[in-house]
């Protein structure tokens, strides 16, 4: 909502979703970046002015971004990882946030060989919501969707028990759990072709295997070909190359593979199962016909508008095998964030991955750029991935200069 008082987002509007309101939304928030950002921040230091972290800087409940910068120290995971430890342990006392956080989020990143633990709440998730949405509306504008599926190739298998009883998993998983994303799918007409049982399932290669088998069924409905990172998309089309023979006998015969074991995720996909030997026909027609999998994509879900996840960064490397298999169809970089919290939405979905661009939404969290200067004395031994920079004091989100680098500190609504 533009009014900060509901931070960080109304979603009870989007229950009627409307790309124009989400759009005119984004404008308003937009064009009032530096009264959102402090807002943003005074909120955030408002919900959580009992937290002990906060409590023992000697903020004394001041909420302005002077004080702000001025009391609280720029940290890394590292300096907060006592309090994370002692909120995983089972410390319910306002440790780092007001009110208790109910479960954590495992980075995608490690630290030491292993992921870290992020504290997530219900703000976060809004936060995701609001992300999907905004980026939904611009992608909309431009390649406009029916109601119909999406074939994601997402899971939510790994996870822990912290020794205070919380779930600890990746951000991703924290996201599917709620009930939030089945309805904001919904509105945003993304409804996965796989049953929950098959996204929550505790084996990857089952769960890949019959995404693939869920998406065939429903290929005529089919309307995006999604992940949360691209690098998954292309593995799922790697399999496909392997056990496409296997998907056509499923569907011929109607009788799910014997390699699908997991009795939930059997009983799941076995009720969407009926025999079609057409079905099996077009698609293995299709699949020897194709020079190499090009363009396996288009072929198989005629009415598929583009391949979206996040394509930029690390995930560079994969586009060249995403856009074999992709042929014609679109390939558009999601949004940029992090396990602790979302930080811009691709506004300009129709640019190329590797000159995608992210707008910061000033009011998912309060964000300072640290100007990166390279060094004049540059060690000629070195090489280029160890330039030196010369940080500068932090600077707000709307005195950032275009042309220059920074690295992004994040203040979340989660108590990092």
């Amino acid at each position: 909502s533009s009014n900060p008082g509901d931070l960080p987002f109304n979603l009870r509007k989007m229950r009627v979703f409307s790309l124009e309101n989400v759009i005119n939304e984004f404008e308003v928030l937009s064009k009032d970046a530096g009264r959102q950002q402090t807002e943003t921040l005074r909120w955030i230091l408002e919900q959580n002015g009992e937290a002990e972290y906060l409590q023992s800087l000697g903020l004394a409940g001041r909420t302005d971004p002077e004080s702000f910068k001025a009391c609280v120290p720029l940290v890394t995971h590292a300096d907060l990882e006592p309090y994370i430890q002692r909120i995983a342990d089972g410390d319910t006392s306002p440790v780092l946030t007001g009110k208790p956080i109910t479960s954590i989020s495992l980075s995608s990143g490690t630290t030491q060989g292993k992921p870290k633990f992020v504290p997530f709440n219900d703000e976060l998730l809004q936060s995701t919501m609001q992300i999907y949405c905004t980026s939904f509306a611009f992608r909309n504008r431009e390649y406009p969707i029916g109601n119909g599926k999406a074939l994601q190739f997402i899971y939510s298998s790994k996870r822990v028990t912290t020794k205070g009883g919380l779930t600890a998993r990746t951000a991703t998983s924290n996201v599917f759990q709620s009930e939030q994303f089945k309805h904001t799918m919904k509105d945003i007409q993304s409804q996965c072709c796989s049953p929950d049982e098959v996204i929550f399932g505790p084996d990857f290669q089952q769960s890949l295997y019959c995404h693939l088998l869920c998406g065939l069924i429903f290929s005529d409905e089919v309307q995006t070909i999604s992940s949360t990172f691209a690098h998954s998309i292309v593995h799922a089309f790697g399999t496909f190359e392997h056990v496409w023979e296997e998907l056509c006998a499923d569907i011929r015969e109607g009788v799910l593979s014997s390699r699908i074991t997991v009795p939930s995720i059997r009983a799941a996909v076995s009720k969407l199962l009926r025999p079609n030997p057409s079905l099996a026909d077009s698609i293995h027609n299709v699949c020897v016909r194709l020079s190499n999998w090009y363009g396996v994509i288009p072929e198989l879900w005629p009415n598929a508008k583009y391949v979206y996840g996040i394509m930029t960064g690390s995930m560079e490397p994969y586009l060249k095998k995403l856009r074999h298999y992709a042929g014609s169809l679109p390939l558009m970089s999601a949004d940029y964030g992090s396990s602790e919290g979302w930080i811009g939405a691709n506004v300009n979905p129709s640019l190329p991955p590797e000159l995608a661009t992210f707008a910061v939404l000033p009011n998912i969290g309060y964000f300072e750029f640290i100007p990166l200067e390279k060094s004049e004395v540059q060690d000629l031994e070195k090489s280029a991935s160890t330039i030196h920079y010369i940080e500068a004091e932090p600077i707000g989100l709307t005195e950032v200069e275009v042309g220059k680098e920074y690295e992004i500190v994040m203040t979340n609504f989660a108590g990092i």
